[in-house]
């Protein structure tokens, strides 16, 4: 019988394999497709607030202070000094929820594809990488560091997370948000990835949004978005904790269904209100080539601002 310590360097080891494909893949992407995209797109407004100054022409009025120049009677506008590097902080809220797939993939496998891209991408552009994975039975937190060997390992310690029991789904938010105000630096991209079922933004959200660039990245089943037209279908609904049956064919079923649905989405919406800080990818998507679309979307809107 294998002892515990060589089934985890067995489990290390592959998932050092996985991200090593991932890292290839994503240095390909940002050779050939992304180019200078991703630090557009995630930098944004992330700038460090300096001082306040007169305003000349040619400034951004986005920038004017408004206060300061009522008080004067002359446009005063904000200076901000600009970081000289991204740190990315992922929340990976791992649900027992995840775990259904109706195809090869669940939705935590694919999710935690999506969250490997991430953090090789950052990475590979010599940013500071961090993640908090959350699930019923506790959570581990790793502080956003920099090199490649550094955020493999932290890469590779959240891809050989476990995943909890399908018995450990309890009620209530199990994230330790409060733990996350001082994780990271001010103004870091900070990317909460979860199965997001109809629910109201957690306590102390709103804080966070205002210390951090949030961005909501979700990984659908196609189930999820319509149930198979005219067949019976029997899953195991982790949640629930048994076998259920769904019944494409039930006009009942289908509109309930499409409630839930369309609940999730606006729930969704809600805690991120910004249409570019949502990510939705579905399990039988390519996950990078996601990504690539959503950098080049925000990329795209900060050009035109």
């Amino acid at each position: 019988m294998a002892s515990p310590i060589t089934e985890h360097t067995k489990l290390v080891t592959s998932q050092l394999a996985l991200l090593r494909q991932l890292e290839w893949r994503v240095r390909h992407a940002v050779e050939n497709v992304l180019s200078g995209e991703y630090r557009s797109a995630f930098r944004g407004r992330g700038m460090e607030f300096d001082q306040v100054v007169k305003y000349t022409f040619g400034d951004d009025v986005r920038d004017i202070d408004w206060n300061v120049t009522a008080r004067l009677g002359e446009p005063y506008r904000k200076k901000f000094i600009e970081e000289r590097e991204v740190s990315l902080l992922l929340v990976f809220e791992d649900s027992v929820s995840l775990q259904f797939g109706s195809g090869a993939q669940s939705k935590r496998e694919a999710l935690l594809e999506l969250a490997g891209l991430v953090m090789m991408l950052g990475a590979v552009n010599r940013d500071r990488v961090g993640f908090l994975h959350a699930s019923p039975e506790g959570y581990t937190l790793k502080e956003p560091v920099r090199g490649r060997g550094p955020i493999m390992h932290a890469a590779a310690t959240l891809l050989g997370k476990m995943p909890p029991a399908l018995e450990a789904a309890p009620e209530g938010d199990f994230v330790p948000w409060r733990l996350l105000a001082h994780a990271a630096p001010r103004h870091s991209i900070l990317i909460w990835l979860g199965d997001f079922p109809p629910r109201i933004s957690p306590e102390g959200w709103s804080v966070l949004s205002r210390r951090y660039q949030p961005m909501g990245f979700r990984v659908d089943d196609p189930w999820e978005r319509e149930l198979p037209f005219d067949r019976v279908l029997t899953t195991y609904d982790p949640v629930a904790g048994r076998l259920v049956s769904l019944n494409g064919a039930s006009s009942s079923q289908r509109a309930a269904h499409a409630a839930w649905t369309q609940q999730r989405d606006d729930a969704f919406k809600a805690i991120f209100p910004d249409p570019l800080s949502r990510l939705v990818v579905s399990t039988d998507q390519p996950r990078l080539e996601a990504l690539v679309k959503f950098f080049h979307a925000r990329m795209f809107a900060g050009n035109r601002r």
